[in-house]
This record gives structure tokens, C-alpha cells and sequence, in this order.
């Protein structure tokens, strides 16, 4: 996706450079492009995997990919937004390898930047050219409150014991799929789309994106460190209530019995609390729901795609995109 990071670039920074210099700091850092002191740095190339969604919406309605520029920089900033909040609600030290935002500028300055970032994304679409653009910026904020409400109901889950699959799955969905669905469907809105062409495109999002939640959950228990750029184990550690977690918590298997001791037990696990913790996620059938659920998700996903009866070269794009979302390693 080195294209599209490359085409969304200019813009983010053009859009990120209109902020005050105390939140442009705090932001800078946060994206990758500047150290604590301010310094410009070469960052590493992100996924870019909203925006490149974004730009291969406004194709599949017939449109260049630079006319679903606004979009995809609005994504990127909501994102950014997001992850700025998560990052301080979880109390998660580090992203990309290095310190969080947070733990640099404090939580006030980390919170008021993301709210920044999320405000310039409404302005940026609402600044887009023709008449899509207020359609679009309905379709955010709408998808910005769902990403709310999910964020809302997972930290509900920390002081709860028992949840069911369901409301697991109601979390993530808009936590994590409400932002990918929209940006599915974002430039074809900007183009003034059909609505059953755009709404296809979100149906395709909101399918990856439960795939991607499924995928990156299986990655915060059994993935490698020095890839993931989170400790070992560390939705154990956190005692994070993820959708392999409760899937093998409401197995009704003696694993789930057995795990569901050692996720109430007091105090912090130790390293060998947390290997027996992901053997008996997997022996309840956690692991394998989740692998499963997740390509079937896919499946849906391109079914969605089928029906909007898009151009060949768009199709295979997406489903590109969707077969790098579900089987990165990284």
C-alpha cells in the first residue's frame, strides 16, 4: 500500500499542519512524523489499510482514487483520534514501538489532540467538493458514534465477569468494523453514489471489519512480540475480555471452568498463569471459533462484493486488501 501512503501523505499533513502548534505537537508524535522534542523523523510506512479502502471506494464508483482523498483523510484522522483515546483508556505505554502519546505529553494533551483530529475530520469532508460531501460527513460521524459506543461497551467488559458472545461481538463491531465500513463506502459517497452501491461497500466493511477484530485478537494472545510491537500474551495480561477469550469462557467445557479461575483469580498472573491462560483458550475452542469465524466473515464480505457487480480490477483490490487484513502476521 506504499501508493496510497504516498497519495494520502501530503494531504494528512496539510490537514494535521492547520492545528494549533500545541495540539500539531502532540499529533506529529503520534502519527510517526516528529519525536517528543518535535524533531522531523522518518517514519515507518503504516498499513494505510482506511484510506486505501477509502480511495478504492471512490473507483468503484467510477470515479479516479484521488477523488476519494478527502475521505481517505478523514478516516486516517478519525483512526488517529481513536487510537490517541484507546491508547490512554487501556493504558497502553507504547504503540509502534515506541511511547505512547500519552505517557510523552500527559493524558490531557493526548486527549485534547485526538479531539482535535477528529473535529479537523469533519471539516475536511465538508470541505470535499460536490455534493457527496455532507452525505459523507453524516456517514463518519454516524460511524464515529458507533466506534463510541463500542469503545463504551468494552470497558464495560472490565469489570465484568460474565458476557456473552453476542454482546462480544456487538463490541467489536462497532469499535473496530463501524470505521472500516465507512471508509469501504466513503469516496463512493463523496461521487454521489446509489445508495444500494455504497451500502454494499459498507456491508463489505462491516464484515472485514468483525474479521479484522477476530484476527487481531488472535494476535494480542499468540502473536509474536517483535512483529505485533505488544508484549507476549498481553490481552492476557490485561485480562482483556476478547472474542477468542469469550468464546472458550462460554464453551461449558472443563477448559472454560478451569479458565474462567484463573481469569478471576486476584493479583497479576505470572508468565506461566498466562501460557496455561492461552492453552486453555485454545483447548475450550476459542482459537479455532475464532480462525473460523473470521473466514467466514470473509466470506461474507466478498459476497457483499459479488452483489454490487463492481469493475474486475476493483473487486480483486478489495478482496486483495481482505486477504492482507486476515492473514497478516504483523
Amino acid at each position: 500500500m506504499t501508493d496510497v501512503r504516498e497519495l494520502v501523505d501530503g494531504a494528512l499533513r496539510a490537514a494535521v499542519g492547520r492545528l494549533d502548534p500545541h495540539n500539531y505537537r502532540v499529533a506529529a508524535y503520534h502519527l510517526g512524523w516528529a519525536d517528543a522534542e518535535g524533531h522531523p523523523r522518518a517514519a515507518p510506512a503504516g498499513k494505510a489499510l482506511r484510506p486505501a479502502l477509502a480511495l478504492l471506494s471512490a473507483r468503484a464508483a467510477g470515479a479516479s482514487p484521488e477523488s476519494g482523498l478527502p475521505g481517505a483523510v478523514a478516516v486516517e484522522l478519525t483512526h488517529a483520534f481513536s487510537l490517541l483515546h484507546d491508547d490512554i483508556m487501556d493504558g497502553d505505554r507504547t504503540r509502534r514501538h515506541r511511547p505512547a502519546a500519552w505517557t510523552v505529553f500527559g493524558e490531557p494533551a493526548a486527549i485534547l489532540a485526538g479531539d482535535a483530529l477528529l473535529s479537523l475530520a469533519g471539516e475536511v469532508l465538508l470541505e470535499a467538493p460536490g455534493a457527496g460531501s455532507a452525505r459523507a460527513a453524516r456517514a463518519l460521524a454516524a460511524a464515529t458514534r458507533r466506534l463510541i459506543a463500542g469503545q463504551s461497551l468494552d470497558l464495560e467488559f472490565e469489570s465484568r465477569h460474565q458476557i456473552t458472545l453476542e454482546e462480544c461481538q456487538d463490541m467489536a463491531a462497532g469499535k473496530t468494523a463501524a470505521l472500516l465500513a465507512c471508509s469501504c463506502a466513503i469516496g463512493a459517497m463523496l461521487e454521489g453514489a446509489p445508495e444500494a452501491l455504497s451500502g454494499a461497500l459498507e456491508s463489505f466493511g462491516a464484515d472485514l471489519g468483525a474479521a479484522f477484530q477476530l484476527v487481531d485478537d488472535l494476535l494480542g494472545i499468540w502473536g509474536d512480540p517483535a512483529t505485533t510491537g505488544k508484549p507476549a500474551l498481553s490481552d492476557l495480561r490485561s485480562r482483556k475480555m476478547s472474542l477468542p477469550v469469550v468464546a472458550a469462557l462460554n464453551s461449558g467445557t472443563r477448559a472454560s471452568g478451569l479458565l474462567i479461575e484463573l481469569y478471576t483469580r486476584p493479583g497479576q498472573l505470572d508468565d506461566a498463569e498466562l501460557r496455561e491462560a492461552a492453552r486453555l483458550v485454545d483447548m475450550a475452542g476459542g482459537k479455532a471459533w475464532a480462525e473460523a469465524e473470521a473466514a467466514r466473515r470473509v466470506e461474507c464480505a466478498a459476497g457483499h462484493l459479488a452483489e454490487a457487480g463492481l469493475p474486475d480490477a476493483v473487486r480483486a483490490e478489495f478482496l486483495r486488501i481482505a486477504d492482507f487484513v486476515t492473514r497478516r502476521d504483523h
